[in-house]
């Protein structure tokens, strides 16, 4: 057993991304609708949430990407890529991959300790 603890300030790739998975009830062309059509998409992410209106990168039916900017400084940016598939039992399979870009870290003006991280 070591009496050295690591240091919390450290931060790994792994911390930078935020990865989700659901299995949902409609067919994956009804999910892409969602995620992908603009009309639908703004119901439940709205435009001014995104720091662009249309995806950065996309493969029609599989996976779209959209570049998202946080409402307050320091405006961290971040990507959120929304990846669909068949599910297993039918249904969606439905990945959110969500990656704070820069690690998006900060130091306070009166802090003498490491940066923290902000969420996007």
């Amino acid at each position: 057993m070591s009496d050295i603890a690591s240091d919390p300030r450290e931060e790994t790739q792994e911390e930078a991304e935020i990865a989700l998975e659901y299995e949902l009830d409609a067919a994956p062309e009804k999910v892409w609708r969602a995620i992908a059509v603009a009309a639908f998409r703004e119901r439940w992410l709205p435009e001014a949430d995104l720091a662009e209106p249309e995806p950065i990168a996309s493969i029609p039916g599989v996976e779209v990407r959209y570049r998202m900017r946080a409402d307050g400084a320091p405006f961290a940016e971040s990507t959120v890529t929304f990846q669909i598939e068949p599910g297993p039992q039918g249904g969606t399979l439905f990945r959110v991959l969500h990656r704070i870009e820069g690690y998006a870290r900060r130091n306070g003006a009166n802090d003498n300790l490491g940066p923290v991280s902000l969420a996007a």
